[in-house]
């Protein structure tokens, strides 16, 4: 994957959508910057052309849904299989997100919920069989997330 270079209009446009992106349009962002809203669209469009925008997710309180249990699953895949073993673990029915760790042990991290213990424990024996050993399960209170700041400031460092 090549690497972009980002100015600091492309970085101030990533800090604001990581911010709230449901909630900021371009025009937001053109009057916050002194630029056109058009400009900003076009940054935005590059932006998800070269890889640099993956996607827009929803952040979903899973207790609300009736799923009381959020777990994180670490696990350990052999080096040659982990990105394989990480896919398929994404299919799993309850799995919400799968992370690869460039370490040898705990190589996986799977974020998975579940209405039950049953839940979990099927869970568990699923990534078992797919071959990834799980080594801990914790369950998860809050998650916290920000922006990354370098983005918010590019405009005050140049």
């Amino acid at each position: 994957m090549a690497i972009r270079e980002l100015d600091a209009l492309d970085r101030r446009i990533l800090y604001t959508l990581q911010a709230e992106a449901r909630r900021t349009s371009s025009n937001d962002v053109a009057a916050e910057l002194d630029v056109s809203a058009s400009t900003v669209r076009n940054r935005i469009q590059r932006l998800e052309a070269d890889g640099v925008i993956r996607g827009y997710h929803a952040d979903v309180d899973y207790e609300a849904t009736g799923h009381q249990l959020f777990t994180l699953i670490v696990c350990t895949a052999p080096i040659p299989d982990r990105e394989e073993l990480a896919a398929a673990a994404a299919d799993v029915d309850g799995v919400v997100e799968v992370q690869e760790v460039m370490t040898g042990e705990g190589n996986v991290l799977v974020q998975a919920i579940g209405v039950d213990g049953d839940d979990l424990s099927r869970i568990g024996e699923e990534l078992d069989e797919l071959g990834l050993r799980v080594s801990d399960e914790d369950l998860i209170r809050n998650t916290h997330r920000s922006p990354y700041s370098r983005f918010r400031t590019a405009t005050e460092e140049e």
